[in-house]
């Protein structure tokens, strides 16, 4: 009894390691942006080109990598991303200029840009209906950890060693979580010996469906007509969060002068504030779908109370005079910004169902374009009026045009093939075979 219930969430936290690692390497780069930006003598511009340089192969690789999920299982794609991130990760340290910084760069978003679809598309599987919103915001908070303990880390190992070490480091961890994933992750419960029939027919999805997982053409047209809102939202949700990602050190470091050793507690509080949104967001959704059977609900409320607090909170903080109040009010707008995250990437597996992979890919291509401006926009915005305070008011007028879209987004216009849709939460699965 008690063994069945531990191995989808082994499967769980094996992903959620994942999302921190996958972080960790992907922010580290605005962490130690101020040190390469002295040592190699880069502006404003081109270190927002360095940032941004990840985007552009992350949003190619969203369709494409949930894509490969769908057609040859989690286990297989994941594996293959996350060795290319690793190499990446320590090819950084050894970067000699911009050049080389914007090349290993595109590297790392080549092997990170499938992996969250194909985490999502591995959810389809593993988790019932009623817990993916949890699924999604446990993850995302590991996520947003990660990002949270990158600043000490790295600023760590940077003051005793260089910040060229720390990226040698973090990728020696990222090749480790390989080995683990490799060893423990099944694309289906009926592939690992763990699972018991009981574990299966509490997922809610029946073996006949998981025995046909990566069979049939993808529906495009359907997905995409059903998925385009959800993308654009995810765009305006990717402005603001890239801009956290990427330029916090740097505005407090600049703005409110903060120093090296302040930026490490103070860069860290508002992505803690992210952890505790993102595992709110999700189990928020998860109990008003549970209560009221209302996926709309569930859905569209926590997307528009979290973009909106997100706009309410980060306008006063560019203003404020005390930089402590304004790192508090910075914190306080990205914990209503995740509220949002852990919904934006339950809708691909509501909608999509067994095609989460390919749907997540098409919403998190939203995200991937906004980090390919976002972060060159702001830097170039910094470069010519000398202050912050002009791109963060592009991103408040964003959050407020996400937030009227999410009204129109409907989780409950699924794929119209009811052997691709997932199983409504309630429903009886087939006993296993």
């Amino acid at each position: 009894m008690q063994k069945y219930m531990k191995v989808r969430y082994l499967i769980l936290g094996i992903l959620c390691l994942m999302y921190f690692i996958a972080y960790v390497d992907r922010v580290n780069i605005g962490v130690a942006g101020p040190l390469l930006k002295k040592e190699m003598g880069l502006s404003s511009t081109e270190l927002g080109l360095v940032f941004s340089a990840f985007a552009y192969p992350y949003a190619a690789m969203q369709i494409f990598g949930g894509w490969l999920s769908d057609k040859y299982g989690p286990r297989l794609v994941l594996t293959v991303l996350s060795i290319i991130w690793a190499v990446a990760t320590i090819l950084t340290g050894f970067a000699w200029g911009i050049t080389s910084l914007i090349i290993f760069r595109v590297l790392l978003g080549i092997g990170e840009g499938g992996a969250f679809p194909t985490a999502t598309r591995a959810f389809t599987f593993w988790m019932p209906a009623a817990e993916r919103g949890f699924a999604q915001g446990i993850t995302h908070s590991f996520a947003r950890l990660g990002g949270a303990i990158t600043p000490p880390i790295v600023l760590a190992i940077a003051a005793s060693s260089g910040w060229r070490e720390s990226f040698f480091i973090l990728g020696a961890i990222s090749l480790v979580w390989t080995a683990l994933y490799l060893w423990l992750f099944r694309n289906t419960p009926i592939e690992h010996k763990w699972v018991t029939p009981q574990e299966i027919k509490e997922i809610g999805v029946s073996t006949a469906e998981m025995k046909k997982a990566a069979k049939g053409k993808t529906p495009w047209k359907q997905m995409i007509s059903r998925m385009w809102l959800v993308t654009f939202v995810d765009f305006c949700y990717g402005w603001s969060l890239w801009v956290f990602l990427t330029w916090l050190p740097s505005y407090l470091k600049d703005a409110r002068g903060f120093d090296l050793k302040q930026l490490a507690l103070f860069t860290a509080l508002p992505l803690l504030a992210g952890v505790v949104g993102d595992t709110l967001g999700g189990v928020i959704s998860d109990q008003i779908y549970k209560r009221t059977g209302n996926l709309k609900l569930a859905r569209r409320s926590l997307l528009v109370v979290g973009l909106l607090g997100s706009l309410i909170f980060v306008l006063p903080a560019v203003y404020t005079d005390s930089a402590m109040t304004a790192v508090l009010l910075l914190s306080a707008s990205f914990f209503f910004l995740e509220l949002t995250n852990a919904v934006l990437w339950s809708l691909p597996i509501d909608i999509a169902g067994r095609f989460a992979g390919t749907a997540g890919g098409m919403m998190n291509t939203g995200f991937g374009v906004a980090g390919m401006i976002s972060p060159v926009a702001f830097g170039f915005l910094i470069d010519k009026t000398g202050g912050y305070q002009a791109p963060f008011l592009i991103s408040a007028g964003l959050l407020a045009v996400g937030a009227a879209c999410s009204m129109l987004i409907d989780p409950t216009r699924k794929i119209d093939d009811e052997a691709v849709a997932p199983l409504p939460f309630g429903s009886a699965a087939e006993p296993a075979r």
